[in-house]
């Protein structure tokens, strides 16, 4: 199976190959303290090569089998240096056809809004090829940008979870939102 490959007018979002595992190492060294505060804690062996060449065959898998999807963010103008991630995981089919959404970006290119362009690009491809009718999004309370993006997208606030996630070594409140697909093919 070819791995899926969008582009939108700054961007290309993709599923990674294994030479991107040198990349993806990057992206998350190079922003490892920027970033640690919004995600869950992360062992040394997270920060290898061999690690994310693993987990790159483990992503594939998971979208052969209907269960998640990855897109890794490149600049078009640097095809080949990752400055993001897009997962959709947790894909439920049946009567729920509904998935999770989580993404990150390097600290140098917050505020330029290439995770609004990516999170478009993306939702319209889940939405229209995968037929998903709802994608979940939680964020947490203090973390006013990444809800501003959910916004920008269409997102819409379900509510408040207490100490829902365990981010940074601590149990965080998270706000609920949800994207629902309003042209769903229920065939």
């Amino acid at each position: 199976m070819k791995p899926v490959s969008l582009h939108s007018e700054r961007l290309v979002l993709r599923q990674a190959e294994k030479p991107d595992a040198v990349s993806i190492l990057s992206y998350y060294i190079n922003n490892k303290q920027y970033l640690t505060p919004f995600e869950p804690v992360r062992s040394e062996e997270f920060y290898t090569q061999l690690y994310w060449i693993d987990q790159i065959q483990h992503d594939r898998e998971v979208y052969q089998n209907d269960l998640g999807i990855k897109f890794w963010l490149f600049e078009k103008n640097i095809p080949s240096k990752v400055i993001g991630v897009i997962n959709y995981s947790n894909i439920v089919r049946g009567v729920f056809q509904a998935c999770y959404l989580g993404y990150s970006l390097a600290e140098d290119k917050q505020g330029k809004g290439y995770m609004t362009e990516a999170l478009q690009i993306t939702t319209e491809y889940l939405f229209t090829k995968m037929n998903i009718h709802r994608i979940m999004a939680n964020c947490m309370v203090k973390n006013k940008r990444s809800l501003a993006v959910l916004n920008r997208v269409g997102f819409v606030k379900e509510g408040v979870a207490k100490d829902y996630l365990m981010i940074n070594g601590r149990w965080e409140d998270h706000i609920l939102t949800s994207l629902t697909n309003k042209n769903f093919n229920s065939i």
